[in-house]
């Protein structure tokens, strides 16, 4: 059911271009090692990606006494939070949905989580000796077609209307091109929080605090098995760890827990890295730090990096069947790649004859209104964190805050969030949670190319863009 039969120049794979510059930034820093035995500790967190490294990071600042050990499979940063776009901001350019979702008093308090993980995030970042490629500016939304057009105003009412006004201004044509110029782009939306980073250097500097903190560490070490009890037993290929509390923060992984597979489908999301062309940059006006996004349903996420080079991502790849976070198409679909490239080309003109350096894919743990949840697991000490939805980096800060005050049973600000203590609406079943996912998306994906040739969609891709809204879902709603 693809819309594109073009293959992109490269073949998508691992690792992630973010992660190679990372390790390679680290000049031979040994990995940790494997767990091997049986030990005892007060906490054992399971995910070596910001969620996880959040956590311990949070319990050893809230309570340094408690004994903690983190387990990765693969190598800290390695998975989505090595993979993902490094535009950091928080919620307020989601306002409209979460005031669908959650009311308006509930939609202001995650917004303001995101601020203060903003801030946090800022702080760590920047402080001596982390060199994370951290580079403060705003987000930008610009309508790449007459149809995204409509969308602008939705950011400032809203914003507006909530007692926000400075969180969103529109922009016009000439004040999105003082930003970045390309033919295709129109009107915008500045929203005033915003910054990038390299996110697999954070994830690795998140590593190397947390075993300072001392925090023990076991890299390429994965959980075969959870017994839950008092205390719990996480087990792994070689060892075991027994732990009054257990966090997990596999994102994607949790999908198939029966806790969790009601709310949350598992896509996937394609971005490319160019070559370095900072004069190219330069002829588009590109030179200030603001990343940017268009206003597609199924986004193209782009921004520049310290060494001239563009990351354009589309989040418009495949969706597995029954949560399968193994699913090869999660990261190896070409048509997929194809879109993120055909994006960047068709987006920003001035980088057609620009070589692509890397092409990769992964897993996005969405949740059934678009936001993440922290739990714990009815009748144990198991703490888990998902639902992140492709929203980037600032909500893991906010995971890590929530799951640190559920271990320590704190009734705190972070605990008493929506994203804590909200009703999760169901998905529907299998088969038809994929199937039909898939259906819809083929829809609006040939909706919105058709928009941004100046043309109407034929009858049936707008009838399966039209789904979920029929359906009354709170996901794949146009």
């Amino acid at each position: 059911m693809s819309q594109s039969s073009a293959l992109p120049s490269a073949v998508p794979g691992d690792p992630s271009w973010w992660f190679a510059e990372a390790i390679d930034a680290e000049r031979g820093r040994p990995d940790s090692s494997h767990l091997s035995g049986s030990i005892t500790v007060d906490v054992a967190i399971v995910g070596g990606g910001f969620t996880g490294l959040w956590t311990a990071l949070a319990l050893k600042e809230r309570a340094p006494q408690l004994s903690i050990a983190l387990i990765e499979a693969s190598r800290c940063g390695s998975g989505a939070s090595g993979k993902n776009g490094g535009k950091v901001s928080g919620y307020w350019g989601s306002l409209a949905g979460m005031e669908a979702n959650i009311g308006a008093a509930g939609a202001l308090a995650v917004a303001r989580a995101g601020a203060r993980a903003q801030d946090a995030i800022r702080a760590f970042a920047t402080a001596p000796g982390r060199d994370v490629w951290w580079r403060d500016g705003a987000s930008i939304r610009v309508s790449a077609s007459p149809a995204q057009d409509a969308k602008i105003k939705g950011y400032v009412e809203t914003a507006r209307r909530l007692g926000v006004p400075d969180m969103a201004h529109e922009l016009t044509p000439d004040e999105v091109a003082a930003y970045c110029r390309s033919p295709v782009f129109r009107g915008g939306v500045y929203l005033a929080e915003g910054a990038t980073v390299q996110p697999a250097r954070l994830a690795r500097e998140l590593r190397r605090a947390v075993i300072e903190a001392g925090v023990s560490v076991f890299e390429n070490t994965r959980m075969v098995g959870l017994d839950a009890g008092t205390p719990s037993r996480v087990r792994t290929p070689d060892g075991e760890i027994i732990a009054r509390e257990v966090v997990l923060a596999t994102n994607t992984e949790l999908a198939k827990r029966p806790e969790v597979k009601p709310h949350v489908s598992v896509f996937s999301s394609f971005a490319l890295m160019t070559d370095a062309a900072p004069e190219k940059l330069a002829a588009m006006g590109w030179n200030r730090d603001e990343g940017l996004a268009d206003l597609r349903m199924f986004v193209h996420y782009f921004r520049k990096t310290v060494d001239g080079r563009i990351l354009m991502g589309s989040g418009s790849g495949p969706i597995s069947f029954g949560g399968n976070a193994r699913d090869p198409r999660l990261t190896t679909d070409l048509a997929s790649a194809a879109r993120a490239e055909k994006g960047l080309r068709r987006l920003l003109p001035g980088f057609a004859d620009v070589g692509i350096a890397k092409i990769w894919g992964g897993g996005i743990d969405v949740s059934s209104d678009r936001l993440p949840f922290f739990r714990t697991v009815p009748g144990t000490r198991i703490h888990y964190g998902c639902g992140y939805s492709g929203h980037g980096v600032n909500p893991t800060y906010i995971g890590g805050q929530c799951l640190a005050s559920l271990v320590l049973n704190a009734r705190d600000d972070w605990a008493s969030l929506p994203l804590c203590t909200r009703s999760l609406p169901s998905l529907p079943p299998e088969p038809f949670r994929a199937v039909g996912g898939r259906l819809v998306r083929w829809g609006i994906i040939g909706c919105e190319e058709a928009e941004e040739r100046g043309e109407r969609a034929g009858p049936a891709m707008s009838t399966a863009a039209a789904i979920p809204k029929l359906f009354g879902l709170r996901i794949g709603t146009r």
